[in-house]
């Protein structure tokens, strides 16, 4: 009977990860997209004429039934509606995290926030009710601009647009860098760009995307010894059982607008078709 949001990672609150309170990357329960069966006995517990099915990221949630393990599901406020909070069991929470709980940008500070998808509007939405004074976006697609002002953005940069890097595009705009940037495209040169934007002495910036897996990251030593840092973060730093239970409550005391992440609603009958708006930025 409880009402429980389903995570890709888990928090088994045994091994050292979870006992710290500086990581959520449990040793047990972290995401495992090779795994595919229960951690218990190795099994798929779904099945087909006979063969198996396997456990996709631990969850199988395009299923109306499935099972997971205990460390992977999260109890929350039974009155929350669920057609609406389980958006916040993977983009949603990342990208609020990565701002909030990991670049930590202070009142009155600038963020730059790199890729306006789910995840970049939700780092948008953590930048806005940390306080941020300037919310810049940037992205390659411009149609994405205006509906990003209803995140907290209050200025875009489109690097089509300019013929100089857009680091140094950003330099220009703030007087010499941001005071915290976050990275959510998994694109390797904007993860650069995102490092070499902030400001010397103080600037911050967070790595939320996934890169190509032969991708390199590339700078001058420089930018660290004059005084930047560079963090990366898996799913916004929250663990799942402990932490997501209150950004649900940040939803339910309307400090967090979860309705205008949702563009449409679809039913299982028609996923992919969900899938076709998805892959269409639509």
């Amino acid at each position: 009977g409880d009402h429980v949001l389903p995570v890709f990672t888990g928090e088994c609150k045994e091994c050292p990860h979870c006992k710290s309170a500086e990581s959520n990357m449990c040793d047990l329960l972290r995401i495992n997209t090779d795994r595919g069966v229960m951690i218990g006995d190795g099994k798929s517990r779904f099945s087909i004429n006979g063969k198996p099915i396997y456990h996709f990221v631990g969850t199988s949630t395009f299923s109306e039934y499935t099972v997971m393990h205990v460390g992977c599901v999260a109890k929350i406020n039974p009155a929350a509606p669920l057609d609406k909070v389980c958006v916040l069991s993977c983009g949603i929470s990342t990208g609020l995290g990565a701002t909030i709980n990991v670049a930590k940008p202070p009142k009155g500070s600038t963020v730059a926030i790199f890729g306006l998808g789910a995840v970049g509007l939700a780092a948008a939405e953590g930048a806005r009710i940390a306080g941020a004074s300037r919310i810049i976006g940037i992205d390659l697609n411009a149609n994405r601009f205006e509906e990003a002002r209803k995140f907290g953005c209050t200025e875009f940069v489109d690097p089509k647009d300019h013929d100089k890097p857009v680091q140094q595009v950003l330099a220009e705009m703030t007087n010499g860098g941001v005071d915290r940037s976050v990275e959510c495209t998994g694109n390797i040169n904007a993860m650069i760009q995102a490092f070499e934007c902030v400001h010397d002495g103080w600037g911050v910036a967070v790595l939320v995307g996934v890169p190509h897996k032969d991708a390199e990251f590339k700078t001058h030593p420089m930018n660290f010894l004059n005084e930047r840092t560079l963090k990366g973060t898996f799913f916004g730093n929250y663990k799942p059982r402990t932490d997501l239970p209150n950004v649900v409550e940040l939803y339910m005391k309307k400090e967090l607008e979860v309705e205008k992440f949702i563009t449409h609603s679809v039913p299982f009958s028609e996923i992919n078709t969900a899938f076709d708006l998805m892959h269409k930025g639509e």
